[in-house]
């Protein structure tokens, strides 16, 4: 399997640029992985700046995050936004992840 960084939905980038309208300050969105969680890793998705050896994806002047520690745990991933009737938020549509919990921010490898 081809190893490819992570995909950002349409929808992702566009709820970025609303979250930006509505507070007037350009942000980018991190997407990361930290060890933790019910399932022993959890995603840490959060309005953040980016550093010096982050991937950035980037669409109409919108960006997300990954640092180099996190990307090997979301190879060939879609991060995009979702709106259920438990909220929105975004997820991330892991396909390295063996199982996860009902809480959807923890995963196993």
């Amino acid at each position: 399997m081809l190893t490819l960084p992570p995909k950002v939905t349409d929808r992702a980038f566009a709820r970025l640029a609303e979250i930006a309208e509505m507070t007037g300050t350009p942000r980018a969105l991190r997407v990361a992985v930290d060890g933790g969680g019910c399932s022993g890793f959890q995603y840490d998705i959060k309005l953040d700046d980016p550093a010096s050896d982050d991937l950035v994806l980037e669409k109409d002047g919108q960006r997300v995050l990954v640092d180099a520690v996190s990307l090997p745990f979301l190879t060939n991933a879609v991060i995009d936004f979702t709106e259920e009737l438990i909220g929105a938020r975004f997820v991330v549509q892991n396909p390295n992840a063996t199982s996860s919990c009902g809480c959807g921010t923890s995963f196993s490898i």
